[in-house]
């Protein structure tokens, strides 16, 4: 017995103590809903009504103070006392988000028992009628699922609920109650962890529990999916359970972005979208200009479906808004295009050679030279089938890791022996290829430039002018020439570059694949689906697209990027359901402090998982899997096969038509059938091929016929490299209960048994002699090829924890930002961020003129903010550093005052008179404001001007000036991030660590971006005039609350993600304007609900 044996037996496993931790709770929902099941319908409405108020008063006392500090906070206090109330505000909200988690914790059990009461009500009555109120009329006028019936004998209107209706484009009738081990995916998902259940357990069933305990509180509850047909359908599938106590439901989805649709939607207690968009409208939010334009609230409490998709794999791929840039379509992929792919098809000669050399050393017995040529073929071009075949051949593939261990000894000291003659060098594990001298050489020649790539050391270089020239305008030109010449040949190196990954590690309909509009859509690894809207990065995506002879796209610039890591980690609760997270949960806790509980099924699986069957090559293994479609099929048993990629699912249909059985085939190409094709897959005798989009979130339906025969068969035709992804496709059989089988075919020619996991078990076949037909089967065997998927595993977490630590530096970042930005937005704190700007500004230009006499800081004080420094020269020598800062900071105070007290002055009569005379006419007023060197438009709200007396005017400057220079200047500092991404990179070499010195510099250029954008705000402020005649009256504007023209660059604004999934259309229930309203109210539709509409 071993010592973690030992462990168990004393402290149990893992599951069994999250069990026992869980079970007092489940007891006191299942007690509750004893005594809550027994109430009427309206009793039941009338407890969740009650269980809100209870919410609500243990806050209610702190949220009325935050709205007295909010009111405060507008008006007009000094910078020490909004500072205290700010302080005290956000302590406050903390404790608000406390003290609703202890409130819910107390309410759990009787939450969680009138929503499963709730479920079985409507499970068992086809109408379920209730009291009518305000909120099911509303309902009755848009839904079909509600109406309105007057009320009998004085009695008041009824409101009847039907349990039917329409959910992403089909009819369903409610028949779904909450079981036991559901009860308990719930608690887990309400106290924040991730709640792993098996395929076929009812995630969406179980999500309802926590969704209505939390919306509860009023601060509303997101739940998200990985893509837009299951966010419309969930919402409309679960929301009248939710919607039947009061609750407001919607979807994001369902509504365009920055619309009045959309705000709505995340007004709502409950809001359903999808991954992406959470995360771009929170981008959007940050790039608003008025309070009017921001769509998200606090983010309070999330549950993410399929979390490990979300937060796993595709946790690092940054969201990113961006825009055009100038020259964007100027770019050097068509024409480097030629001379990659000729350097990219000698090599491909090159390997062809050494291949065949190294077969006849072999043959000929001289393993030795024979293995170094094989290891160079490999190294050259490890994807090239005729190599992949003969390292399947007895002894190859040991022949080839003895020589691989030789050379990368001693820190692959004797490697450039091998790789030397080749032109570049390929690394299948890390995903990588570089350039060899030959290969440089060989591009040189191409293009007849001998320097081509060879970048200048522009520190010698500059240093060299500064020695050898004199004159500074000669000078100054050289330095340009020179810092000119870099830039050119970086890009240049870096497009080449590009364009030889797009030809040796990217495969059409594997990676990629081309649409009908000739567009490059990638081609997700997990799910294999196509990934509306994503494009490589770095300029890959354009390297693939010339590659590919599409239209290469313009580049465009990043106006404002997240990554999904990044954004879901800002909620104050997070929780996550799936059927395969146990794999991963090590990282879920590391990166996002998730705990995996693994949640019992509820009926035991009676899938049989059948040991994997392991073949010499991909033909012999593929000739076992038509026979074996051929046996099942016979039994009248569906037959899921499943792949890893485009192609070999179409070879695989090709190949099965030539035996006469017809397939249907779901791959990325034929997404748009996913419906079709899912609906058919459990009908008998039915063969389906599929790519991974069959194996997350796909409900085969078994009829009783087909469970007699055996069930859903699973045919697996690869291991994936992901062991999730594997357990997702066995998980499409043995749903509830459901008799099934499961088995993989592999073959050592497989990506994965290439890469990671073919030593051990080639040996086996080498000493058993096997033939290409005969299979190789075992528990051991089985093992292996998880312990090559661990490997995998492992590697992508090395990767993702590397990409974190410079994600975290950007996020870090990016919260200063945004929260000065958001500030600026809301208003309140304006003040003291422009007290802050003068005091670090001022601190600066302390530090960097010590030894300066006193007139040269007088100059460049004028030149940089246009103000004196306020002290005489007496005070100047004489002072310690500290008090010149505050001196200096404090004139910059009363001078920014009375800037803003001149324009106050020289407006107030010109706003009075327009509010007088035209206030009825008019919201909003055009007032011009200038620092001497550009002029801004500025819309006040008319009436708050004057109201204020014009002291709305200078709140209003401050704001946008803030805005638009946080926006100019984070924009630059996203692409000197970008760069410096790039260029840390060749730290390396210098024997330094890339991250450590990312960290220093991006440490560095944030702090220089504070500098400018303080200065800048400032430089305007201080010089801020109304550049008007007198007697000019200001122009009033009809627009309402319009955005100042600062944001017009932004009209041409593209999201970088996915595009809407076009779903079935349903038609609501057509209601005349003439017929009487559904709400009950007796009165027209037209002069009802539908005033305005009809």
């Amino acid at each position: 017995m071993g010592l973690a044996d030992i462990f168990k037996k004393l402290f149990g496993t893992k599951a069994e103590r999250d069990m026992k931790a869980i079970k007092p709770l489940l007891d006191k929902v299942l007690a509750a809903y004893e005594d809550i099941d027994k109430l009427s319908n309206d009793e039941l409405r009338a407890k969740t009504e009650e269980l809100k108020a209870f919410v609500a008063s243990r806050i209610a006392d702190d949220e009325k103070r935050i709205a007295e500090i909010k009111a405060q906070l507008d008006g007009d206090l000094a910078i020490e006392e909004k500072e205290k109330l700010a302080t005290e505000s956000d302590k406050l909200v903390k404790k608000v988000d406390e003290d609703i988690e202890t409130a819910l914790n107390e309410i759990l059990p009787q939450a969680f028992a009138i929503m499963k009461s709730t479920a079985r009500r409507f499970a068992q009555n086809a109408e379920v009628e209730v009291t009518a109120n305000d909120f099911d009329r509303k309902l009755a006028a848009s839904h079909d699922f509600v109406e309105i019936r007057p009320g009998k004998d004085g009695e008041p209107d009824k409101a009847v609920w039907f349990n039917s209706w329409t959910a992403g484009g089909n009819r369903i009738t409610w028949d779904m109650v909450h079981y036991d081990v559901q009860l308990i995916g719930g608690i887990v998902l309400h106290q924040g962890k991730i709640a792993e259940m098996a395929t076929g357990e009812g995630k969406t069933l179980v999500a309802t529990l926590p969704v209505f305990l939390n919306a509860l509180s009023g601060k509303g509850v997101h739940m998200v999916t990985v893509n837009d047909y299951l966010s419309k359908r969930d919402s409309e599938w679960m929301g009248p359970l939710y919607m039947f106590h009061g609750l407001s439901v919607d979807c994001i989805d369902k509504h365009e972005p920055n619309s009045d649709a959309r705000r709505k939607a995340y007004a709502c207690d409950i809001t359903f979208g999808t991954n992406n968009e959470f995360g771009f409208d929170y981008l959007r939010d940050n790039m608003a200009f008025s309070q009017q334009d921001l769509v998200q609230r606090k983010h309070q409490y999330a549950i993410v479906d399929e979390v490990d998709s979300v937060l796993i794999d595709d946790a690092r791929t940054p969201l990113i808004i961006s825009g055009p840039v100038e020259r964007g379509d100027d770019q050097q992929f068509a024409q480097y295009k030629p001379f990659v792919e000729n350097l990219y098809n000698k090599q491909k000669a090159l390997v062809t050679g050494i291949l065949n050399d190294a077969k006849k050393l072999i043959a000929e017995g001289n393993e030795k030279e024979g293995g170094v040529l094989l290891f160079r073929a490999y190294k050259g071009y490890p994807k090239y089938r005729p190599l992949i075949k003969f390292l399947s051949e007895p002894g190859m593939k040991q022949l080839l890791q003895k020589v691989e261990n030789y050379y990368i000894q001693d820190n692959e000291k004797e490697m450039p022996y091998i790789t030397d003659p080749l032109y570049f060098v390929i690394n299948e594990k890390q995903n990588t290829v570089d350039m060899t001298d030959k290969g440089r050489d060989l591009l040189a020649q191409s293009v007849n430039d001998d320097n081509f790539f060879v970048l200048p050391d522009v520190g010698s270089a500059i240093a060299e002018i500064e020695k050898t020239t004199t004159d500074p305008a000669e000078k100054r030109q050289k330095k340009d020439e020179l810092m000119a010449d870099f830039a050119l040949k970086s890009e240049r190196v870096h497009t080449v570059i590009q364009l030889l990954k797009a030809y040796t590690m990217f495969e059409l309909n594997v990676d990629y694949i081309i649409s009908d509009d000739g567009k490059i859509k990638i081609v997700d690894e997990q799910t294999g689906r196509i990934m509306e809207g994503r494009r490589w990065s770095d300029g890959l995506h354009q390297a693939v697209e010339a590659k590919e002879n599409v239209k290469v796209e313009a580049a465009t610039q990043t106006f404002a990027t997240i990554t999904l890591q990044n954004y879901f980690r800002m909620y104050h609760k997070l929780a996550g359901m799936t059927g395969t997270a146990e794999t991963e949960a090590g990282e879920f806790w590391s990166i996002y402090k998730l705990d995996v509980v693994v949640i019992p099924t509820n009926r035991p699986i009676a899938r049989i998982d059948n040991n994997d069957l392991i073949y010499k090559t991909k033909q012999a293994k593929y000739n076992a899997v038509i026979e074996k479609v051929i046996e099942l099929r016979e039994q009248g048993r569906p037959v899921l096969v499943g792949t890893t990629d485009v192609d070999t699912s179409e070879l695989l249909s090709r190949m099965f038509l030539r035996r006469g059985i017809k397939a249907q085939v779901l791959n990325a190409k034929q997404h748009a059938r996913e419906a079709e094709i899912v609906a058919q897959a459990g009908q008998s005798s039915t063969v389906t091929i599929a790519t991974n989009m069959a194996g997350r979130g796909t409900d085969i339906k078994l009829s009783d016929e087909v469970k007699a025969a055996g069930g859903l068969a699973i045919i697996g035709t690869e291991r994936h490299d992901s062991r999730r992804v594997d357990r997702q496709l066995r998980g499409r059989a043995g749903r509830q209960g459901d008799p099934g089988s499961s088995i993989f075919y592999i073959s050592l020619e497989d990506k994965l048994m290439r890469i990671f996991g073919a030593e051990k078990i080639a040996a086996v076949v080498d000493r058993m002699g096997m033939q290409e037909n005969e299979a190789l089967e075992g528990k051991m065997l089985s093992k292996a090829i998880e312990t090559a998927q661990k490997k995998v595993e492992e590697n992508n977490f090395g990767i993702r924890k590397n990409l974190i630590e410079y994600d975290d530096v950007m996020n870090y970042q990016r919260e200063a930002v945004y929260a000065r930005r958001r500030n600026a937005i809301n208003g309140d704190k304006i003040e003291i961020d422009l007290q802050n700007m003068m005091i670090d500004s001022a601190s600066l230009l302390v530090d960097s003129s010590s030894g300066m006499s006193y007139e040269d800081f007088s100059e460049i004080l004028m030149a940089r903010f246009s103000i004196d420094p306020g002290f005489d020269e007496a005070f100047y020598n004489k002072a310690k550093k500290d008090d010149i800062v505050s001196a200096l900071c404090h004139h910059m105070q009363e001078c920014y005052q009375r800037r803003m007290q001149a324009l106050v002055e020289k407006l107030s009569p010109i706003i009075k008179q327009v509010y007088e005379k035209q206030g009825n006419m008019y919201k909003n007023i055009a007032i011009p404001i200038s620092d001497g060197r550009k002029v801004i438009t500025l819309s006040v709200d008319l009436e708050k001007a004057y109201k204020s007396e014009g002291r709305e005017v200078a709140k209003t400057l401050s704001k946008n000036i803030i805005l638009y220079q946080i926006d100019e200047h984070w924009k630059e500092h996203l692409r000197e991030m970008d760069d410096l991404k790039q260029s840390v990179q060749n730290a390396v070499h210098e024997q330094k660590d890339p991250k450590v010195v990312y960290k220093l510099e991006s440490y560095n250029l944030f702090a220089q971006m504070l500098e400018s954008l303080n200065q800048d705000v400032l430089s305007f402020l201080l010089r801020s005039f109304i550049p008007i005649k007198e007697n000019q009256p200001s122009r009033p504007v009809q627009a309402a609350p319009a955005q100042s023209r600062l944001q017009a660059h932004r009209n041409d604004l593209v999201t970088n993600g996915e595009q809407k999934v076009k779903a079935p259309v349903i038609a609501d229930k057509k209601i005349g304007r003439n017929d009487p309203c559904p709400c009950g109210s007796g009165l027209k539709y037209k002069n009802c609900h539908g005033k305005g509409l009809v």
